[in-house]
């Protein structure tokens, strides 16, 4: 099966939500009239990244903020599916996350809590405690990570064995490490048979710099489109049947002994 799917590379006003909104929703409908059915925000694409001692104030509900509503409403209208993340606000008095949503043409599929946090973002978020980031969204199950969590190989592997075929990353992914972006977007592609695809922030926040390079990834772990530092979408039409092609060639989910790596953790 054949779909066309989009990687959003943009930047984002930091704190300005109704500019971020405005300007994702454009981005959305040129992918929509390019034909894609999955689109993918960055990280914290309504917020900016940096807002540090203000993420409290900026956290919202998922679902009921208007964030994730806005996107709920879009991807109704457009008939499509859409990834983003998002400051969220918990169900514990005085906790924020940094959640990833889903919605689709039904409204709003589900969430996935960042588990792994970097650096900073520990003073702040309180890291998620389910690891179910695997999401059926009809022509295909996605599995979600944000950010530096794609440098986690037992997170993307994890989704592979339960049935995901394409991994998103949502992403705010700073430059100094964009040796470590390539190589892992590269990677978790290659050891789970997945497309990849993986939607960075562009532009600087503070001491912050973003590498960009939203790409989308075949499951042989070459980079089919990349975005570079350019405000983009980044569109490409998947072939789904090279997962399972690529999973014959190479069949390290088949030859995967679970049991001993729970045995051993």
């Amino acid at each position: 099966m054949k779909v066309r799917v989009s990687a959003i590379q943009m930047d984002c006003k930091l704190g300005d939500v109704d500019s971020n909104l405005e300007k994702a929703e454009k981005l959305i409908n040129e992918a929509v009239k390019d034909g894609a059915k999955l689109i993918v925000l960055p990280e914290l694409f309504s917020t900016g990244y940096r807002l540090d001692e203000q993420y409290f104030d900026y956290a919202e509900k998922i679902p009921d903020g208007r964030t994730v509503k806005r996107i709920e409403t879009i991807a109704k209208e457009k008939n499509v599916y859409i990834v983003g993340a998002i400051v969220e606000k918990s169900e514990v008095p005085g906790l924020i996350h940094d959640t990833a949503f889903v919605c689709g043409p039904s409204g709003f599929i589900g969430k996935y809590r960042k588990t792994h946090l970097w650096d900073k973002e520990k003073l702040y978020f309180t890291p998620g405690r389910d690891l179910n980031n695997v999401f059926d969204i009809g022509f295909c199950k996605i599995g979600i990570m944000i950010c530096y969590e794609a440098g986690f190989p037992e997170l993307a592997r994890r989704a592979a064995l339960n049935g995901a075929e394409v991994l998103v990353v949502v992403a705010a992914f700073g430059k100094p490490r964009l040796y470590a972006w390539d190589l892992m977007t590269k990677s978790r592609a290659l050891e789970n048979g997945c497309y990849l695809i993986a939607s960075d922030r562009i532009g600087k926040e503070k001491d912050s710099e973003f590498c960009g390079h939203s790409r989308i990834v075949s499951p042989k772990g070459d980079v089919i489109k990349d975005a570079e530092l350019d405000e983009r979408i980044l569109s490409e039409e998947i072939d789904l049947d090279e997962v399972y092609a690529q999973r014959r060639r190479i069949p390290y989910l088949r030859d995967y002994k679970k049991e001993l790596y729970q045995n051993s953790m």
